[in-house]
């Protein structure tokens, strides 16, 4: 029997009139494309979707144990910390599975750790301080304008226009629509002006240092008076919006070679230092100066973004070649190793097919 490998995602649990809606239910194009590529590569494919119970994961377990798990479960909205959670018992259960272990999902989930983290060492990242929740609003000294965050938040949850402040008033307003919308910490960042990059990280079996792809950039095209250029919940999720149209993603773009090679050491000592593994993403903003700063970094990033699909291709590769080999890799760690013609790499499941 080829190896059985069980594609786990999260079943929306948001109804579609949801203003966070979006975010959540573009997992099941993710999971389409993902299963497809795994049926086709030769494995023995399964796929289930969980939400707030996780026990048919541990059904589906007993009654039919996988060699290996390809983890696209991205948490319950409403429960975020799940993301980890799920790691965590797939963990437990002794299941190799794809992507980041669950210590660096909670550690990449947590803006305000990350942030501790990045400063602690060395790695360029803008000023910044936490409000902690419940806690009083410190005052901004570090210039304006600034950036209020949601601390447990991704996916541009709770980043909109109202974000960007220029007044210790408007923070202390923004703070507290944060605190009362989604709870928990605030992060308050120096708002960096400047080119955003995606910037891909992937591990190639037998390479000894992680690989970074081709760049991909966010390109702020609404430069009217008040409009500030952030990547919104709106941009990234509405396809139908002004500010998703205004904000398009170009990839792969191409930065002098000094610049690429210095985000280059930066990703590559951000994947290692958050302990990543198979994939993740780097953001970061390029300023006039040629200074990066660090945004954040990404360890369950969208698998099916054109940043990485685009990056992939411009290094003679394929979202097919991606999603193979990292199933493969979470094998390997189970000890599982398909025999030789038993698994290989289809072409033309989704790789420039029109959809």
């Amino acid at each position: 029997m080829p190896p059985r490998v069980l594609v786990l995602y999260n079943e929306p649990v948001l109804p579609a009139s949801h203003p966070d809606a979006g975010a959540e239910h573009d997992i099941l194009d993710t999971v389409a494309d993902t299963f497809k590529i795994i049926q086709a590569a030769g494995f023995d494919a399964r796929k289930l979707g969980i939400n707030h119970d996780p026990r048919p994961l541990l059904d589906e377990v007993r009654d039919h144990r996988p060699d290996a798990v390809f983890n696209l479960f991205e948490g319950i909205p409403t429960q975020p910390g799940t993301e980890v959670s799920v790691a965590a018992l797939l963990e437990w259960l002794n299941l190799p599975f794809t992507g980041c272990p669950s210590p660096c999902l909670s550690v990449g989930r947590d803006k305000v750790r990350s942030k501790h983290l990045l400063a602690a060492a060395g790695l360029p990242t803008a000023p910044y301080l936490v409000v902690p929740e419940g806690g009083p609003i410190p005052r901004w000294r570090r210039g304006w304008p600034a950036i209020v965050k949601p601390a447990a938040q991704d996916a541009s949850v709770g980043i909109d226009q109202g974000s960007v402040v220029n007044t210790q008033a408007e923070l202390a307003a923004r703070v507290e629509y944060v605190r009362k919308t989604y709870g928990g910490d605030c992060l308050v960042e120096a708002f960096v002006f400047g080119r955003e990059l995606h910037v891909n990280v992937i591990e190639v079996a037998g390479a000894r240092v992680p690989e970074v792809l081709p760049l991909a950039e966010i390109e702020f095209h609404d430069r009217r008076p008040g409009k500030w250029p952030v990547y919104t919940f709106t941009a990234k999720w509405d396809m139908e919006s002004d500010e998703y149209k205004n904000a398009p993603l170009k990839a792969p773009v191409y930065i002098d070679e000094p610049l690429f090679k210095e985000v280059e050491r930066i990703a590559v000592r951000a994947f290692r230092l958050f302990e990543c593994r198979d994939y993740a993403r780097l953001d970061v903003r390029l300023t006039a100066e040629g200074k990066f700063a660090v945004l954040e970094m990404n360890p369950n990033p969208y698998l099916n973004s054109l940043a990485l699909v685009n990056g992939l291709m411009a290094t003679n590769r394929t979202h097919e070649w991606v999603v193979t080999n990292m199933a493969l890799a979470a094998l390997a760690r189970g000890g599982t190793r398909p025999a030789a013609g038993e698994v290989d790499v289809p072409v033309g499941v989704v790789t420039g097919v029109e959809t």
